[in-house]
């Protein structure tokens, strides 16, 4: 299956995405667009709807590697949620610094959703900007409270 790409917007920067099917191959931040379809589910969590990433396949935890098992544990992190490099590196046996390597060399952000690894004093890193892992926690955790607020009924 070709390998095609585009990008969509999240707030002050773009999402480009590299995809075939249900494969995500690579997701990129970049302050201009490229033209180009990205799936629906990665469109739709830019626009800051509640979605569930874990659909779409991902090139990062194919392989049983360390960072394979650590891309796999980190998906399992929750919408809305957030854990430390420290619990994700006891889950896998392994440090909070390979962690953190393993986060950085993500080929998947969004798909392996690195935002959500914080670090246990602070937010940690993340690239190009850690104003897109600010972006991204607040948009998740507004997107958690409209959908608590539609369910009771009440204002958020």
């Amino acid at each position: 299956m070709e390998v095609r790409g585009g990008s969509c917007r999240l707030g002050l920067w773009y999402v480009h995405v590299w995809w075939s099917g249900n494969m995500v191959h690579q997701v990129r931040f970049a302050a201009t667009g490229i033209p180009g379809e990205v799936p629906a589910q990665i469109r739709r969590y830019c626009a800051g709807q509640v979605v569930d990433l874990t659909t779409l396949e991902t090139i990062a935890g194919e392989e049983d590697t360390l960072f394979g098992r650590i891309y796999r544990t980190v998906q399992e992190v929750p919408y809305g949620s957030t854990a430390t490099y420290g619990q994700i590196a006891a889950t896998v046996r392994t440090s909070p610094r390979v962690v953190g390597r393993a986060m950085a060399q993500n080929p998947t952000p969004l798909v392996v959703p690195c935002h959500r690894i914080v670090a246990v004093h602070g937010i940690g890193g993340f690239s190009p900007s850690v104003e897109i892992k600010v972006t991204l926690l607040a948009m998740e955790e507004k997107g958690i409270r409209l959908q608590k607020s539609k369910i009771s009924g009440g204002v958020p």
